[in-house]
């Protein structure tokens, strides 16, 4: 199977490029490539065409740009994989647009075709099946859970299919109508005759407002609108190793579509608490422990607490200065993508004690007199 190209290398700008920046390459390289444009070599312009389509459909939305750059065409595989927790695919895969749907270029085949794209793409908009909208949440987690992962449940506030009417909008024992002023296409057409002879417009259709359909019954529960608000619990899993800001993609759990279309996504993003012990570089876990001057000097067997709450036994040597850092392999974060786990690094920090006994400070004096408490003579430099 062939390799898919970089989005940003198929639309010619770089990672740091703007809406504005992605919407002009993604103009110039539609028009290039229309298959109407190259009617010699047909085939491959369409290729390019869909290529270009797809690259613009998934940096144009910031969420999908978000998941591209973290995890590359292939999404955060792994964390459930086909039959996971979330369905087949793992937490988020990409789609790539109908050939037939323009997007926002009907402005550009108006202007380069001399027009009907941009009025027939909408027409076909209001009365085909359309996806949902999707959702944004924001979970806040703790450090703790980060490592470990955990199984939370979140409450969202979303459309969902009325069922009363089942979404059509029309009131129980009756039916939608066909729209007889535009016969079910959402649009009414005009000919108007000017100098330059007779030039036909399309406007949406006033009496059913582009949906083809005229309810004379709404249903009573939803109003007509097929929909009604509704906050259902949503069981989330974060998979151990999830980093701050890092997004999980439920798939089907956002709004619920239109004219039978499928439901929108819940995008969900993870913010961690900082830990007053622990820090976190890429998958290795970092803290600091505090040792005492007779520990430092003569060595000893530390325990230090891990993230999963476990204890770990460390021998320091003796002579241990402070700052000196000193790693537990294999007991850090999981990887997301691969089996690979960071370490546990601490750093030790010799702390002098403030306040002596009468008979700590003999014992430190008599040290001091054994040792000379001359500080070591340093080697003279280049320069002197």
């Amino acid at each position: 199977m062939a390799t898919k190209r970089d989005y940003y290398e198929v639309l010619g700008v770089n990672k740091n490029a703007t809406e504005d920046e992605l919407k002009r390459a993604y103009r110039k390289l539609a028009k290039k490539y229309h298959p109407d444009a190259n009617p010699d070599n047909k085939k491959e312009a369409e290729a390019k065409f869909k290529e270009v389509n797809e690259a613009y459909e998934n940096l144009s939305d910031p969420q999908k740009r978000k998941m591209y750059d973290q995890f590359g065409h292939d999404g955060p595989q792994g964390f459930g994989g086909a039959g996971g927790p979330f369905g087949s695919g793992g937490y988020y895969s990409y789609s790539t647009s109908d050939f037939g749907d323009f997007g926002d270029l009907g402005d550009i085949f108006s202007s380069f075709f001399g027009g009907g794209f941009g009025s027939r793409n909408s027409s076909r908009k209001q009365s085909e099946p359309r996806k949902g909208a999707d959702l944004n949440f924001t979970m806040d987690i703790t450090f703790e859970q980060a490592f470990l992962g955990i199984e939370k449940e979140i409450i969202v506030t979303r459309n969902e299919t009325c069922d009363a009417c089942h979404g059509s909008g029309a009131k129980s024992g009756t039916s939608v109508t066909k729209c007889p002023t535009c016969n079910g296409t959402g649009q009414v057409t005009a000919v108007q005759n000017t100098i330059l002879g007779q030039m036909q417009t399309r406007r949406t259709c006033s009496a059913c407002h582009g949906t083809g359909e005229i309810i004379k019954e709404p249903c009573e529960k939803c109003r007509g609108t097929g929909k009604i608000r509704k906050q259902p619990k949503i069981k989330v899993k974060i998979p151990a190793g999830i980093n701050d800001n890092q997004t999980v993609v439920l798939r089907d759990e956002g709004e619920c579509g239109e004219k039978g279309g499928p439901r929108g996504d819940l995008y969900i993003t993870v913010r961690i608490k900082r830990h007053s012990i622990y820090t976190r570089k890429g998958n290795h876990v970092m803290c600091e422990v505090p040792i005492t001057i007779t520990q430092a000097t003569l060595g000893a067997d530390l325990e230090i607490p891990m993230v999963d709450g476990t204890k770990e036994k460390y021998r320091i040597p003796e002579g241990t200065q402070t700052g000196t850092k000193f790693t537990i392999r294999n007991k850090g974060f999981k990887s997301i993508n691969s089996s690979s786990i960071g370490d546990f690094i601490f750093t030790v920090i010799v702390q002098t004690p403030k306040r002596l006994t009468k008979e700590q400070r003999d014992l430190l004096m008599q040290l001091a007199k054994t040792m000379n408490e001359q500080p070591p003579i340093k080697k003279r430099g280049l320069f002197g």
